[in-house]
C-alpha cells in the first residue's frame, strides 16, 4: 500500500460524491420551476443512497469481479472477504470500491435531467437500480473491469478501448438512457418556463467542475504526475468550453447567459473525461473549444429538429461530450480509431437496447408519468407534500 496514493484516492472519492450532491442536485433544481426542484433533490438524493447499497450487494462484483468477458460474476457481493488489507493496486481495494461507487451514483443520476418534472419518484428509483445494475456495472466491466472492450484476455479489440474517467462507461451510456426515457416519456406540457433559479445552476456547476478534480484527477488511482496533469487538462477544457459557449450564444442572440456559460463548463468537462489520462492541455483546450459549440448545436437538434423534450440536455451535453472526447483520443493519435469506434458502437447500441427493455418492463408494475394535475400543481406537492418556497411559480 502507498499512503499518498490513498491519501489522494480517498480525497478524491469524497469530490466525486461532492458532485452529485450537492453539486449536481442544485444544477439541475436550479433549471426547473420552482414548484418541482424538491422532487430533483429528492431523485438526486434517492438515487445516491440506492445506488450505494445495490453497488455493495451487487454491483461492485458485476463490474470488478473476473468471471469473464461479458460480466464479473457474483463472487464480490456485500464485499465478503474482501479486508482492509486486500490492495488493489497500491491503494486498499475496500477504497477502490468506494471511490467506483461514486461513479455508480452519479451515472444515473446524470439521467435525471432528462425527465424532471414529469416522472414517477417510483418510477425514478426502480428504473434507476435496475439500469444500474444491468446497463452501467457490465459496461464497466466491459472497458474497466478486464473485459470484452478492455484489451484483456478474450477482448473485442487487442490494444483496447481507451476511456480514463468515463467518456463511454458514464457519459455516454447516461446520455443515451436519457435520450430514450425523454422520448418514452414525451414532451412537458408547458416547456417554454425558464429555469427558476439561475444562481442555483451556478452554483451547482462551480461545485460540478470542483469535483471533477476527483473524478478526472482520481481515476490515476496514483498521487503522482499524471493524475495533476488530469486535473490540469480538466480545468483548461472546462473554461475553454465556457467561453467558446457563450460566444456562440452571444453571436445567435446577442447576448451570452449565466445558465449557458456555465453549461458549457460541464460540456467541457464531459469532453476532457476520456482524454484526461493522456492529452496535453493545448489539446485539451482544443476540445473544450470545440465542444462548446458542438454541445450546444446538439442541444437545439434535439429539441427542435427531433422534438424530444431531453429537459436539461443531458444528452446533448453529457451523450455528446462523452463521445466526442473519446473520439479525439484517436484524433490526437492516442488510441486506435476501430477501437474507439467500436467500443461507442457496442455501448450505444447495448445501452439503447436494454434502457428500452427495462422502462418498459417496469412500467408494466409502476406508472412512468405522473398524471397531468399532478404535472400542473407541480411534483414538489404532488410526490413528496413539501415545498421549496411560500410562493412558486
Amino acid at each position: 500500500m502507498n499512503g499518498a496514493d490513498t491519501a489522494w484516492v480517498m480525497v478524491a472519492t469524497a469530490l466525486v460524491l461532492f458532485m452529485t450532491l450537492p453539486g449536481l442536485a442544485l444544477f439541475y433544481g436550479g433549471l426547473v420551476r420552482a414548484r418541482n426542484v424538491l422532487s430533483v433533490f429528492t431523485q438526486c438524493f434517492g438515487i445516491a443512497c440506492l445506488m450505494s447499497l445495490l453497488w455493495l450487494i451487487f454491483g461492485y462484483s458485476i463490474a470488478f469481479g473476473d468471471h469473464n468477458p461479458f460480466w464479473g460474476g457474483l463472487d464480490k457481493l456485500f464485499m465478503f472477504n474482501i479486508t482492509p488489507d486486500v490492495l488493489s493496486g497500491t491503494i486498499p481495494e475496500v477504497l477502490f470500491f468506494t471511490f467506483q461507487m461514486t461513479f455508480a451514483i452519479i451515472t444515473p443520476a446524470l439521467i435525471v435531467g432528462a425527465y424532471v418534472e414529469r416522472i414517477s419518484f417510483a418510477f425514478v428509483m426502480t428504473f434507476s437500480g435496475v439500469w444500474m445494475l444491468l446497463v452501467y456495472a457490465p459496461v464497466t466491466h466491459w472497458i474497466w473491469g478486464g473485459g470484452l472492450l478492455s484489451g484483456g484476455e478474450g477482448s473485442l479489440f487487442v490494444n483496447g478501448v481507451k476511456d480514463f474517467a468515463g467518456g463511454i462507461v458514464v457519459h455516454e451510456t447516461a446520455g443515451l438512457a436519457a435520450l430514450v426515457l425523454a422520448f418514452l416519456l414525451g414532451p412537458r406540457r408547458n416547456k417554454s418556463v425558464p429555469p427558476h433559479n439561475p444562481g442555483y445552476v451556478m452554483l451547482g456547476a462551480a461545485m460540478l467542475w470542483v469535483g471533477w478534480f476527483g473524478f478526472n484527477g482520481g481515476s490515476q488511482l496514483a498521487a503522482d504526475g499524471s493524475a495533476a496533469m488530469a486535473i490540469t487538462v480538466t480545468h483548461m477544457s472546462a473554461a475553454a468550453a465556457s467561453l467558446t459557449w457563450a460566444l456562440y450564444e452571444r453571436i445567435k442572440f446577442g447576448k451570452a447567459s449565466l445558465v449557458g456559460m456555465v453549461t458549457g463548463a460541464i460540456a467541457g468537462l464531459a469532453s476532457i473525461t476520456p482524454a484526461s489520462g493522456w492529452v496535453s492541455p493545448i489539446e485539451a483546450l482544443a476540445i473544450g473549444a470545440i465542444a462548446g459549440v458542438l454541445c450546444q448545436i446538439t442541444c437545439t437538434i434535439v429539441k427542435r429538429k427531433l422534438n424530444i423534450d431531453d429537459t436539461l440536455d443531458v444528452f446533448a451535453v453529457h451523450g455528446i461530450g462523452g463521445v466526442f472526447g473519446t473520439l479525439m483520443l484517436a484524433a490526437f493519435g492516442y488510441a486506435g480509431w476501430t477501437e474507439q469506434l467500436g467500443s461507442i458502437f457496442i455501448v450505444g447500441i447495448f445501452t439503447i437496447v436494454m434502457t428500452v427493455l427495462i422502462a418498459k418492463c417496469i412500467s408494466l408494475f409502476i406508472p412512468m408519468r405522473v398524471s397531468e394535475e399532478e404535472e400542473i400543481s407541480g411534483l414538489d406537492i404532488a410526490s413528496h407534500g413539501e415545498r421549496a418556497y411560500d410562493l412558486v411559480s
